[in-house]
């Protein structure tokens, strides 16, 4: 019990905030181009067709990502779920990300503040997100169980990005007074390699063994059971 609380505090973490983000996401949907965000963009990005289109893809698939990547990660969904609703559930986790999310967000990354540091920044974690999930499908689809669950860790770990720069964001302004500039320029990069390394630190201490054995092995067991009694 007492090692699953860490799990629990996280998924709860990861709700709240996807929660959070959807209240935030709403007001966007009037199509209003001065409000909150797109204030911080020029009337020419605002006007542009292009961002518009990679905004509204990103935003939307960013956020419906994040709830299918978590819902993979739970035990208790194993434990009540079926192979079959893992494995449509994982395939919107690696279609939202391959088709629209880090897609979109190589567009949103040409248009970012912050000049050629923010934009090679953003562009690199939408390749690095796009990479890690492709490995973890292509191992998938070689039942390499062991590497899936090691590249799903590090594409949810990109996924991740957008809690922790706006979490590291918060830290770096009011607690170390940073400028706003220095703050933000720092957590573009620092969102999703800080997140990377913490992934590559859980794996070394088993975190890919205990979603193996907490998650598949219940699900391959489960499916062998219900083809015995078939």
């Amino acid at each position: 019990m007492l090692r699953r609380l860490p799990l629990a505090v996280a998924a709860l973490l990861v709700a709240a905030f996807a929660g959070l983000m959807l209240s935030k996401t709403m007001p966007y949907y009037s199509f209003e181009k001065g409000i909150h965000f797109l204030t911080t963009k020029s009337d020419a990005t605002n006007d542009s067709r292009l961002f518009r289109l990679g905004f509204y893809v990103h935003i939307t698939t960013a956020l419906i990502v994040l709830v299918l990547g978590l819902l993979q990660w739970l035990p208790v969904v194993a434990r009540r779920g079926e192979a079959r609703l893992h494995r449509r559930l994982g395939q919107g986790y690696v279609l939202g990300i391959l088709a629209l999310a880090a897609p979109s967000g190589l567009i949103l990354a040409r248009f970012a503040n912050g000049g050629l540091v923010a934009q090679v920044g953003f562009s690199l974690q939408c390749v690095v997100w796009w990479a890690t999930t492709w490995l973890a499908y292509r191992a998938a689809r070689q039942r390499l169980w062991p590497r899936h669950v090691e590249w799903l860790v590090r594409s949810y770990a990109v996924t991740l990005a957008a809690l922790a720069l706006r979490g590291e964001s918060y830290v770096m302004f009011y607690v170390f007074h940073t400028k706003p500039i220095e703050t933000y320029l720092t957590v573009t990069w620092l969102s999703w390699v800080g997140n990377l390394v913490l992934a590559e630190l859980l794996l070394e201490l088993g975190l890919g063994r205990y979603f193996l054995r907490e998650i598949l092995g219940r699900l391959q067991r489960k499916s062998a059971a219900s083809e015995a009694l078939a």
